[in-house]
């Protein structure tokens, strides 16, 4: 078990400017623990050339208390009740507060996403698709949206659903699912990577949006315009190396737009649940769909890390671009730029992107 004190440097750690998944991974396994990775950060910074100044302590545990008042708890990413199929990616949240039963990260699970101004058919299909793969034993994931999201929430609820917020777990968004979401709180799980009292920002959903493509075996979307925030799950799913779903449509209908072009761009067209449950029975982490958005996978922080960081800035442009790539123009070790690259992010100079891309901020 986690001791306090490790929890709270951990959730400090985590809130220090500029500290994402990634880095807060990278610190870890450099320095064996948050307590002394908040120690180095103010010397890594100033490496990057800024002054630096870590989360303050009376805000964690502010924070800390409004998780506990919403009846809440902290989930780590090294925790054994941890769900295996989101701690996969390399951008799996290192902490998350939730409500509810863990036990459902551990089982099955299918996302299932689309339009928040779906169609009364696809709403209706998104019912029966939810209800039928909870009743053969699947999870069904979402994220509370209304439209597609809440239909297949409500319809799962009884055989279990996980909804992932783009808030803190204390705030219910949209407001009309207020009373879904307490459902799925102490019906399924429900989960936040936000700290309590995050209102829900437009940025935050994408990173929502990982974490549902993330929990499932696979992604079906059910009706979706071109550029919807469905059609972001789906690819990063795909990045995931996870099963993508489509339900096709009329080509006159252009809320049916996006999920007709993730079937030209390889996702598996589905017409009932029976398909879903025949394609993700026995998944062994070899999607039969090909839809593909990024092949780069980020290279983890080699154990050898040294103190001499790579000259890596003079290489980067507002383009992303893969580590590998940098290694490769670099000349110098994997060790040596993702130094390079931890203090560029802790200056404010580094952003960091889906499939393990980089650019300059």
């Amino acid at each position: 078990m986690l001791a306090q004190d490790e929890a709270f440097a951990r959730i400090r750690l985590l809130r220090s400017p500029n500290i994402g998944p990634v880095s807060y991974r990278q610190l870890l396994r450099r320095f064996g623990d948050a307590q002394a990775a908040l120690a180095a950060l103010p010397d890594l910074a100033s490496r990057g050339g800024t002054a630096y100044r870590a989360a303050r302590e009376d805000r964690v545990s502010a924070e800390i208390a409004a998780a506990r008042s919403a009846g809440a708890r902290y989930l780590f990413h090294d925790a054994d009740d941890y769900p295996a199929a989101l701690a996969a990616l390399d951008s799996a949240p290192p902490i998350l507060t939730y409500r509810g039963d863990l036990a459902l990260g551990a089982r099955p699970a299918v996302a299932i996403v689309g339009a928040r101004n779906a169609s009364a058919a696809a709403v209706k299909l998104a019912r029966q698709f939810a209800g039928e793969l909870a009743e053969a034993g699947f999870v069904v994931v979402s994220g509370l949206a209304r439209g597609i999201d809440g239909a297949a929430h409500q319809a799962s609820l009884g055989g279990g659903t996980i909804g992932v917020i783009a808030s803190g777990i204390d705030i219910a968004y949209p407001p009309e699912h207020a009373d879904l979401q307490e459902a799925i709180a102490t019906q399924g799980l429900l989960l936040a990577e936000q700290p309590p009292g995050t209102d829900p920002l437009a940025r935050h959903f994408p990173a929502r949006n990982r974490i549902i493509a993330g929990l499932a075996a696979g992604t079906l979307v059910v009706e979706a315009a071109p550029k919807s925030g469905s059609l972001i799950t789906a690819r990063l799913a795909g990045e995931a190396g996870r099963e993508v779903m489509a339900v096709p449509g009329s080509p006159l209908e252009a809320r049916a737009q996006g999920c007709n072009q993730l079937i030209r761009e390889g996702a598996v067209l589905v017409q009932s649940a029976a398909d879903v449950i025949e394609l993700l029975s026995g998944f062994d982490g070899n999607p039969r769909s090909t839809f593909r958005e990024y092949a780069d996978t980020f290279d983890p922080l080699p154990d050898d890390l040294d103190d001499r960081p790579a000259d890596v800035a003079s290489l980067l442009t507002n383009a992303p671009v893969a580590v590998d790539e940098l290694i490769r123009q670099s000349g110098t070790s994997g060790a040596a730029v993702q130094l390079a690259l931890l203090e560029l992010e802790l200056g404010g100079g580094l952003v960091r992107h889906a499939g393990g891309r980089v650019s300059r901020a």
